[in-house]
């Protein structure tokens, strides 16, 4: 019999008013459960795009680092592949110079016309000069390089041959001063027939 209480009553129509007073703060109530939703989700779009931009960053910054690295690494192989093809030349010539204070070696390749000079535990040069060394010739002494020295540590140097067909029939090494000379002024370190 309760069941049939309320449909005794007559419905009333609310105020104007009141109705959209209920309706605005239904509406608010619904706004401000979404906003702190919708920045929640804004933060963590933005971090997960932060993280993915420093991910990329450093990704690139280690395939710039790699890329170097292979073109150093590339540059000496073939560096080494020069080298290795001076001294495995059928047409080397190796000279070996004792000197007081280290040695010289110098492989000489008559089919490329080029040198290969290898200094070992030889004297730092003094402040001022530099190792010279020389092509000789049936014309005289032409330079060769200049292997300045400053630490006594082993020094390479690769050299061409003096160009239109020029007899070098030895070498030579003098200590001259640090910018070189044109013709051999200083004292003679070594001079040898090939």
């Amino acid at each position: 019999m309760t069941d049939w209480l309320g449909m005794g009553a007559r419905p009333v129509v609310p105020r104007p008013e009141l109705k959209a007073a209920v309706l605005a703060r239904a509406l608010a109530a619904g706004r401000s459960r979404r906003w702190p939703l919708a920045a929640a989700a804004t933060v963590a779009l933005a971090l997960v795009a932060g993280a993915a931009a420093f991910a990329a960053l450093r990704t690139e910054r280690a395939l710039r680092r790699a890329e170097t690295a292979r073109a150093e690494l590339a540059q000496r192989v073939t560096a080494l592949e020069d080298t290795l093809s001076l001294l495995r030349g059928s047409g080397t010539h190796v000279v070996h110079v004792p000197l007081r204070d280290g040695a010289v070696t110098i492989f000489a390749d008559s089919a490329t016309r080029r040198w290969l000079v290898a200094c070992h535990d030889m004297a730092p040069n003094a402040p001022g000069e530099t190792y010279q060394l020389w092509f000789v010739t049936a014309a005289g002494m032409r330079s060769a390089g200049l292997m300045a020295m400053d630490y006594d540590q082993p020094m390479m140097m690769a050299l061409d041959m003096p160009a239109g067909g020029v007899q070098v029939t030895g070498a030579a090494m003098t200590i001259e001063p640090r910018a070189g000379s044109v013709v051999p002024t200083g004292r003679m370190v070594f001079q040898v027939t090939l």
